[in-house]
């Protein structure tokens, strides 16, 4: 469906068929009502505008009905983007970006500026308050250098640069701006004990950020419909018995591994439920949050 056929059938329907859409969704705005969604935003939803639009409509209407949402954004391809112009070539082992000292400026001034404060804006000029933090503010993400162990054979260790492991989320800082109506955006950069900056992967940042608060479900926007087998068939639930397999098989890999570690380990540690969603459906978050159609790839802890 596109958006204009999606806003053709919105005006379409009449005032009745409205009133029934809004009742279907009281239930579950009842239900998460004060309650906090982690979202991860990332893939072609980032770099359609139109996509765009209807993410901070979605994230503002979740506000206003009294949901709590704290975004965290990748941008990988933003990032390939600028790298390209300083002439570099990103480089990835098992989904991790290799990060030298160069590549970390770049990464900053990608993140935590222009994608950053692009998604601050949107949600703005959509009605919400929106304030773009990184994890140096207030503390929120401290970092180490991640330690790579090789997946076929773990006493090798692959050195990926200032790529980081969290060591603590302080939630502080995203509770007091919660608490004060506003929109918690967060770019996926820790520190570490040096005050040295680490890139940390957004999946993991958002899995772990999602069990810190308590979140009651984790919503990961990709490119894709959700998590496919090899027949290119949807998995509409995973549970680890079957993502092991997965892994083992070859059918989950590269990029796809911390998003799926990420999102089965905040399963396990108390997230209620969590999403891998298409980000190209436009009001993807809305149809998975404010009705009962189940969107993409659920993540079960058992």
């Amino acid at each position: 469906m596109t958006t204009a056929t999606a806003t053709d059938t919105a005006s379409s329907l009449g005032p009745r068929d409205k009133a029934a859409i809004l009742a279907q969704a009281l239930p579950y705005i009842r239900r998460f009502h004060g309650r906090t969604m982690v979202i991860k935003y990332g893939g072609n939803a980032m770099t359609d505008p139109a996509l765009q639009a209807a993410f901070a409509e979605d994230v503002v209407l979740l506000k206003l009905v009294g949901i709590n949402p704290v975004v965290v954004h990748g941008g990988g391809p933003q990032i390939e983007t600028a790298l390209g112009r300083l002439g570099k070539k990103g480089e990835f082992i098992q989904g991790m970006r290799v990060t030298d000292a160069e590549t970390m400026e770049v990464v900053e001034w990608v993140l935590a500026g222009e994608v950053q404060q692009d998604i601050v804006g949107l949600i703005n000029q959509a009605g919400g308050k929106a304030v773009g933090l990184t994890g140096r503010d207030g503390g929120l993400i401290r970092a180490r250098k991640l330690r790579l162990l090789d997946q076929k054979d773990p006493s090798i260790e692959h050195d990926v640069g200032q790529v980081g492991d969290i060591d603590q989320i302080d939630p502080a800082v995203v509770k007091a701006l919660q608490d004060d109506q506003f929109i918690p955006v967060v770019s996926p950069i820790g520190f570490g004990e040096h005050n040295e900056s680490y890139n940390i992967n957004a999946d993991v940042v958002a899995a772990k950020l999602a069990t810190v608060l308590q979140a009651e479900k984790l919503l990961m926007l990709t490119n894709i419909p959700g998590v496919l087998d090899q027949a290119g068939q949807l998995l509409p639930e995973l549970t680890p018995r079957r993502i092991d397999e997965l892994v083992a098989d070859g059918t989950i890999s590269g990029g796809m591994i911390p998003k799926i570690s990420g999102a089965l380990d905040a399963a396990k540690s108390g997230v209620n439920a969590v999403h891998i969603i298409d980000g190209r459906v436009p009001h993807a978050m809305l149809l998975e949050v404010l009705t009962d159609q189940a969107f993409g790839t659920m993540i079960r802890s058992h």
